[in-house]
């Protein structure tokens, strides 16, 4: 099965074996027996955020479909963690007044994925003030723990950090999540949601037409990465079917038939040439998956 179509880079290779979850059982059974077989797997959500190798994964890959939105009377919202938060959570909460998701609107991801690398962006609109996390807005997640024992955890188990979560250092699996919201009238939730969407455009490419997944390489704080690299005039660099963004640094697209091949050598580019010429170490802030 072709993984490059699950991708937002739409790149990557074959899986041996593909599995698709739709239910919280469904998805904590998959991952059971693959443990108890030893069998490799890879959980995928959205797929972004991720770069697939051109000779795919050797193993078995689950699909995240968790769906399942309830949005509560007592402002809170429970969804499956194959959710995607836009549109789908983002709308079903918004459209009842609750704010606090509305902050990520336009990023490509599942509410699992959204946990794993605590989703983030420059807001609220306009000032850009700070960076909001989703930790902010969670409450509690059901999981499936590394040693195979499904609990609920609260959002303090998650020991969140900048594109970090302990989803990154234990094989815990997040199945559901709930998120505490606050009433807000929904035509202001709207603003703010039109505001962050039109910068977001301004910045990032329509993955429609460009292939991309997101921030390459982690914020270096005070500085930013995209900026050394458009500093070391590396903006619109090719390789193959993959180049750096004209409009943001540090996010290479696929122009059209790129391979993981070319973007490694973009990866490449940019951090031995922001090293040399400025000092600064590049560090990769997505998952590399399969043979490289």
């Amino acid at each position: 099965m072709p993984l490059a179509p699950l991708t937002t880079f739409r790149i990557g290779g074959p899986a041996d074996l593909l599995y698709r979850a739709r239910t919280p059982d469904e998805l904590a059974t998959a991952i059971q027996a693959a443990r108890g077989l030893g069998v490799p797997y890879f959980l995928l959500g959205r797929g972004a955020n991720i770069l697939v190798a051109d000779r795919g994964f050797r193993g078995l890959v689950i699909r995240s479909e968790v769906g399942g939105i309830d949005v509560g009377a007592d402002d809170t919202a429970r969804a499956g963690a194959g959710v995607l938060t836009w549109p789908d959570l983002i709308e079903a909460t918004v459209s009842r007044g609750l704010g606090g998701l509305h902050h990520f609107v336009g990023i490509p991801s599942t509410v699992g994925g959204a946990l794993w690398q605590n989703l983030h962006f420059l807001s609220p609109a306009p000032e850009r003030a700070r960076t909001m996390f989703i930790e902010e807005v969670l409450e509690s997640a059901e999981i499936l723990t590394e040693e195979g024992e499904r609990k609920t955890v609260p959002v303090e188990y998650f020991a969140f950090g900048y594109d970090d979560s302990v989803l990154h250092h234990r094989g815990d699996v997040v199945l559901r999540a709930t998120f505490r919201l606050t009433p807000h009238p929904v035509a202001q939730l709207r603003t703010v949601m039109r505001e962050n969407l039109d910068w977001r455009t301004e910045r990032h490419p329509d993955l429609s037409t460009l292939p991309s997944v997101g921030s390459v390489f982690q914020k270096i704080e005070g500085i930013g990465a995209g900026r050394l690299i458009d500093q070391c005039g590396l903006k619109g660099a090719v390789r193959g079917g993959a180049a750096i963004f004209e409009r943001h640094a540090n996010i290479i697209v696929n122009r059209g038939g790129a391979t993981a091949a070319d973007v490694l050598e973009l990866i490449d580019l940019a951090r031995d040439t922001v090293a040399r010429n400025t000092g600064y170490e590049l560090v990769p802030e997505i998952s590399f998956v399969g043979s490289f």
